[in-house]
C-alpha cells in the first residue's frame, strides 16, 4: 500500500495532482532554485520528473511528496524519500530530499517536512539508514542535514555532475535509525 500523505503542525506531505504542475514548472526553472544544480528544468524535463516520481512511488511505496501549505493549500515545492539512480560506494540507499520554491525558504519548512519523512522511513519503512547529498556550495541544504541531526560522512565527485563543473564535488551525510530514535528520546 502506498502512504497517500504526512501531515506536520503547517504542511501537507502528499501525493502528486494536476494543479501542481505549472508552479513546479516554474519553480524548476528559476535560476536560484535551481542554482546549485547543472540547469534549471523545462517543462517537458519537469513532467518527466513527475513521471519519474509517480512510478518510484508505484515501485517503492515511497518518493518525492508534493509540499502544500496546510492554511493556504499553495503548493511550496517537494520533500522526500528516493532511491538514487547512479552508481556510488554508497549506493544502492534511500535518500532524503527536498526543493523549495524561493518565497519560502529560511521559514524551516525544509526541516520539518524532511522530519516527517524521517519519521516515516525509520518508524514507518523500519529503514536502517538514510543518508542525503547536495553539491558541497549548497550551504543552505547542508544546514538543513545538520538540523535534522544528520552526520557528514564524507566528499564525493557526483558521477551525473560533468567534473569539470564547480557543482560536481558533493557532500554526503547520513542519519541512522538509532541515531534517530536517540533524538527522540
Amino acid at each position: 500500500m502506498i502512504l497517500d500523505s504526512l501531515v506536520t503542525d503547517r504542511l501537507i506531505l502528499r501525493k502528486w495532482t494536476e494543479k501542481d504542475i505549472n508552479p513546479f514548472v516554474e519553480m524548476n526553472q528559476d535560476t536560484d532554485v535551481m542554482k546549485y544544480f547543472p540547469k534549471t528544468l523545462s517543462q517537458e524535463e519537469t513532467l518527466s520528473f513527475v513521471e519519474r516520481i509517480i512510478t518510484h512511488f508505484g515501485k517503492h511505496h515511497f518518493g518525492l511528496f508534493a509540499l502544500e501549505d496546510k492554511a493556504s493549500t499553495e503548493f511550496i515545492g517537494f520533500t522526500g524519500l528516493m532511491i538514487p539512480s547512479f552508481e556510488s560506494d554508497f549506493t544502492p540507499c534511500v535518500e532524503i530530499g527536498w526543493r523549495l520554491r524561493k518565497e519560502f525558504w529560511g521559514k524551516g519548512i525544509a526541516t520539518e517536512a524532511a522530519n516527517a519523512c524521517l519519521k516515516f522511513g525509520f518508524e514507518t519503512l523500519n529503514l536502517d539508514k538514510i543518508v542525503s547529498f547536495t553539491a558541497k556550495l549548497n550551504t543552505r541544504s547542508e544546514k538543513v542535514m545538520q538540523r535534522l541531526g544528520m552526520s557528514c560522512i564524507k566528499d564525493f565527485d557526483h558521477p551525473k555532475v560533468d567534473k569539470d563543473s564547480m557543482l560536481c564535488r558533493h557532500v554526503l551525510y547520513e542519519l541512522t535509525k538509532e541515531q534517530f530514535a536517540s533524538s527522540y528520546l
